[in-house]
């Protein structure tokens, strides 16, 4: 007897049909003598109108209350998936997050996990249930309901299955499984069968929205083998693991875009020891991350400083910013919301020369002018306008030959 636990996203349990349709395949695993813990997000996108709801109330609502607020939307999904799975026969049992013993840290909308006691689903997968969980949620110490974040049910996922020792996690949505590039934006992007964690990280961390880049990171952490796959059709799926790839040994292995994220530049700023510093730090303290950061060569002892920043947190970074830099004596802050991130991912990259000026020939060629550079062993990034992502995308696609398979 296996023990998998399978999550489902919100696209999946979007309407009354499709959650029927999530009960079929959970019964399905069950009955071929699995134990089975289900992991559900918020349909469709109710978790979208909750938080304009929220602003239609306040223009400054409460983390704390926000996040009590957008936890129903998988409490929802997780009492109407039981009720369906007990409508067809099935032993079944919806769990909160504090509930399952998800136990977080105290940063709302942003938690960690710190632990997870599975104790409670245990039991209950004795008992024969098939244990329903809400994703997307913890508890504090305190007993205050947290979320995780964007994507947090993935993470909620693969955090169970290694709390509990399941055999594996796999993951619904609504694509076949890891592509090449967004098959929406990319027609003739292709499905991997499997690729490493790290990879994964990387694709996921730069705009790659199949998986949440803390899950893939708690998979790898803990050697947990995680399947992406359809909940719509019945296809093999990407597995995502540890070991070394099956598959011919290509050096690229996709391209991740990401429209979420907007540039900050502070302009101007005396260039001398504690600068970076006295600028990041109260960015830190607010817990907001910061992704790529550029600072231009001295002239005259003066310097600009660029970074990149979720989107949704550009209205805090510049209230942070701003009086930290005219304290330095920085002469003006500018920030832009209309960039993208595009990344070209494979870990053959470390060991290969050429790809940078590849990828910077190819956007070149179609005429896209690259604000930022960063780069990782096995990834390369450019900062871009957001209107020409789709073209950037198309053309880092085809210059690597993503659509072939071959370098």
């Amino acid at each position: 007897m296996a023990l998998i636990v399978q999550k489902y996203g919100g696209s999946s349990v979007a309407d009354a049909g499709k959650i029927k349709n999530v009960a079929r395949r959970a019964m399905t695993a069950e009955q071929a003598g699995n134990q089975v813990v289900v992991v559900v997000s918020a349909m469709g996108k109710t978790t979208d109108s909750l938080i304009k709801l929220a602003s239609q109330v306040t223009d400054h609502p409460d983390e704390r209350e926000l996040d009590v607020l957008l936890s129903t939307g998988e409490t929802v999904s997780s009492t109407l998936l039981a009720m369906s799975l007990r409508a067809m026969g099935a032993e079944a049992v919806s769990l909160s997050g504090a509930q399952a013993g998800i136990k977080t840290d105290s940063v709302y909308s942003k938690a960690r996990i710190m632990k997870v006691d599975p104790e409670r689903m245990h039991r209950e997968l004795d008992k024969g249930r098939i244990v329903i969980v809400a994703g997307f949620q913890g508890i504090t110490e305190d007993m205050d309901i947290t979320t995780l974040g964007r994507g947090g049910s993935d993470t909620t996922a693969v955090a169970l299955a290694v709390a509990l020792g399941a055999d594996r996690c796999e993951i619904y949505t609504d694509v076949e499984g890891v592509y090449t590039s967004d098959p929406r934006m990319v027609p003739n992007a292709h499905k991997l069968d499997e690729i490493g964690y790290e990879e994964m990280l990387e694709l996921a961390s730069k705009g790659a929205k199949v998986m949440h880049s803390r899950a893939v990171e708690l998979g790898e952490l803990y050697q947990m083998p995680i399947l992406v796959a359809s909940s719509f059709v019945d296809a093999p799926g990407t597995l995502i693991h540890g070991g070394g790839s099956m598959e011919a040994k290509n050096k690229v292995r996709g391209i991740a875009h990401d429209l979420s994220v907007a540039k900050v530049t502070v302009v101007g700023v005396p260039d001398k020891p504690g600068i970076a510093s006295a600028l990041f730090e109260p960015v830190a303290k607010a817990n907001i991350s910061v992704d790529t950061i550029v600072q231009n060569a001295s002239r005259e002892g003066i310097t600009d400083l660029t970074f990149t920043i979720a989107k949704s947190d550009l209205n805090k970074v510049m209230k942070l910013i701003e009086p930290a830099a005219k304290k330095l004596g920085a002469r003006e802050c500018v920030s832009d919301a209309n960039v993208a991130k595009i990344s070209v991912v494979g870990s053959g990259i470390q060991t290969a020369s050429g790809y940078a000026a590849r990828m910077f020939t190819a956007l070149s060629k179609a005429g896209i002018n690259i604000e930022l550079i960063s780069t990782s062993e096995i990834r390369i990034t450019c900062i871009i306008d957001e209107s020409q992502t789709s073209d950037a995308v198309n053309a880092l696609h085809k210059a690597f030959r993503l659509d072939t398979g071959a370098q």
